[in-house]
Parts: C-alpha cells; sequence; structure tokens
C-alpha cells in the first residue's frame, strides 16, 4: 500500500472538529467587531514582493518569495499589517477606517511546538 504524502514542515491539516471550534471562536470575534462598527476587508494573500520588502527587518528573511510566469518577484503575506496599509494607500477609505481582517499568513521560520509556518 503507498504512504499517503505528508504536508510539508511547519503546515498542518485541521481536522473537522477543530475546524469547527475555530470557526465558532472567529464567529464570535466578528460578531463583536461588526457590533462595534468594524467592516471586513480582505487583502491578496499573494503580494509584490516590494511591497513587502523593507518593512520587517531581520524578519525579512522569513518572507516566501517566488517568481510568476512573467517573472515579477511575489511573495506571501508575512502578517496582515503591510497588505492593510497598501489598500489604504491605494483605496483612500474615509476616516477613521474601522476595519479588521482575518486570514492566514506565512512565515520561513522553525516551526516550533503550537507555532507553525501558516
Amino acid at each position: 500500500m503507498q504512504k499517503a504524502p505528508p504536508t510539508p514542515k511547519g503546515f498542518r491539516d485541521i481536522k473537522p472538529d477543530l475546524a469547527k471550534k475555530r470557526r465558532a471562536v472567529i464567529n464570535q470575534i466578528v460578531d463583536v467587531l461588526e457590533e462595534f462598527g468594524f467592516a471586513p476587508i480582505e487583502t491578496p494573500t499573494i503580494e509584490f514582493a516590494e511591497t513587502l520588502k523593507g518593512k520587517y527587518g531581520e524578519e525579512e528573511r522569513l518572507i516566501y518569495e517566488f517568481k510568476d510566469r512573467g517573472g515579477r518577484d511575489l511573495a506571501l503575506r508575512y502578517d496582515l499589517t503591510v497588505p492593510v496599509a497598501r489598500y489604504v494607500a491605494t483605496n483612500n477609505p474615509p476616516l477613521p477606517f474601522r476595519r479588521y481582517q482575518i486570514g492566514q499568513v506565512f512565515r520561513g521560520e522553525n516551526p516550533q511546538k503550537g507555532r507553525y509556518r501558516e
């Protein structure tokens, strides 16, 4: 029998029971945020590398970078702060900008107990 392929080091599958618990907690957080007037936004998981580089100091080496088919330098978002700053600079939303964002981030660091790369 062929062995099932593993996930890459530092990444994991989230099984249904845990996924349901996580979703319930996130839904409670969202309800409170929206009750107080915060609105959701979503930014891309992939940004141009130059948008992310130069913003994290020593941590910059932990950014996952790659090239697209056109040879452009891209990167997976390391956190949500820089993509939100880019969003504000691009879209000039009215102030005060009361928003929330919940999403996956990716860090090429050494995985530890309870700390993953995604």
